[in-house]
């Protein structure tokens, strides 16, 4: 489970056996996650987060965006 970013109390990562899924990010912070498709970006499942924190996250996942899914990449080309 690659943790790629922190940003305040939120960690972002992805499983290593989800390479046969489109492109996504996992968002964790205390109880609740969640998790984004990166291309294009949507919220695919969320448990426990606000819809104000759901605002805030997905700002967050698209100005990193190109970051995300440039390791993405780079994990699982390596598989």
């Amino acid at each position: 489970m690659p943790t790629v970013l922190r940003i305040g109390k939120f960690r972002f990562y992805f499983f290593s056996n989800e390479r046969d899924e489109p492109a996504h990010i996992h968002v964790k912070a205390a109880e609740n996650q969640a998790k984004f498709w990166l291309n294009p970006i949507r919220l695919a499942s969320n448990y426990g987060f606000a819809s104000r924190e759901l605002r805030q996250l997905e700002r967050l996942v698209a100005e990193n965006e190109s970051f995300f899914l440039e390791v993405w990449n780079e994990y699982f080309s390596k598989q």
